[in-house]
């Protein structure tokens, strides 16, 4: 019985943004809060994850701290890229999924390689 009062809730406040005046630009608002405070969250995880491995990071050669850095950067820019390669159609979702897998590739490829020397 909660979860139906707190669905219902939900789809309250969901149709109130809808349809009321104003209502789009201020969801428009909220989810590019939601959105800046995602990317804020993935930024300081990033950050607890290179002080926890920074002597691990200092051990990989250079081209593997490259492909890795690379990867992480060409990530950023997909994903600021998203709007722009969505609207391109299928084609765009194409391209978008495979600069993502390509800088998965590119993680696990210093992965696979940083135990290999280990």
């Amino acid at each position: 019985m909660k979860l139906a009062l707190e669905l219902a809730l939900i789809a309250l406040v969901a149709l109130a943004l809808t349809v009321a005046p104003g209502g789009p630009q201020t969801l428009n608002v909220f989810l590019t809060l939601l959105t800046i405070a995602f990317f804020v969250a993935i930024a300081v995880f990033g950050f607890h994850l290179y002080r926890e491995h920074r002597l691990t990071l200092d051990a990989l050669t250079d081209r593997q701290r490259l492909v890795l850095y690379g990867s992480i950067g060409l990530a950023f820019l997909t994903f600021t890229a998203t709007r722009l390669l969505f609207n391109q159609g299928a084609a765009g979702l194409g391209v978008w999924l495979a600069l993502l897998a390509l800088c998965s590739y590119g993680g696990y490829w210093v992965l696979v390689r940083s135990r290999r020397m280990g």
